[in-house]
């Protein structure tokens, strides 16, 4: 008795697409604006809905305001200022490849008032002035929460923001955002959580300004 014909063989599954990704800028004149995000270990750009709510606190219109992404990455959170008319926003990446992309990003989008730099964070800010800026943005990847790195560069950017400056900060849980954000030079604007992410801005206390 012959056997029964063998069924055709499946399809495979198709594999997943290991291709970039891309996050959009949400206000200002890029908005809905692509930036292309790499895979790239710890590479995590700040959730549209969190970056909805920074710009609600640091407010819309950032115009003649100073800015520095330290930990630029996608640039999601500098570009997003610079959309919304600051007067200047420096992208620190060290990482060659992440760095050129952002190159790229500001040169396809036509943001002037960017520039990037492929460097360490902590050594770039330590060539800074005091008081260079009005806000920075201090997201390092989640892996280095333990590291010491969140806490150094809250340091740097005390002595780059004058009294009343605002740094903006990302942790993987409530204790760690605690331990880098109380007392000290800092006193909390605010503070929120959206699923993983624990973030807060910060502002630079005038008594520590007036101490230097």
């Amino acid at each position: 008795m012959p056997g029964k014909p063998s069924s055709a063989p499946k399809p495979r599954s198709p594999q997943p697409n290991h291709g970039p990704g891309e996050v959009r800028i949400i206000g200002g004149r890029l908005k809905r604006s692509k930036l292309v995000v790499a895979h790239h270990p710890g590479l995590r750009p700040t959730p549209d809905r969190v970056r909805e709510t920074l710009f609600n606190w640091l407010g819309q219109d950032l115009a003649g305001l100073r800015c520095l992404d330290l930990f630029a990455g996608s640039g999601a959170l500098g570009l997003e200022a610079a959309s919304r008319g600051a007067a200047w926003v420096d992208l620190v990446e060290r990482d060659a490849r992440l760095a050129k992309a952002l190159t790229e990003a500001c040169t396809r989008l036509g943001v002037a008032a960017a520039r990037v730099h492929a460097q360490d964070a902590l050594q770039f800010a330590a060539r800074c002035a005091r008081g260079s800026y009005d806000i920075v943005f201090i997201d390092p990847p989640f892996a280095l929460a333990d590291s010491g790195l969140h806490a150094a560069a809250l340091a740097a950017a005390s002595r780059l923001l004058p009294a009343g400056g605002m740094a903006y900060i990302e942790a993987p849980d409530a204790r760690q955002l605690a331990a880098w954000t109380d007392g000290g030079a800092w006193s909390v604007y605010r503070r929120d959580r959206a699923g993983q992410v624990h973030y807060a801005v910060l502002q630079r206390k005038a008594e520590a300004g007036a101490a230097e």
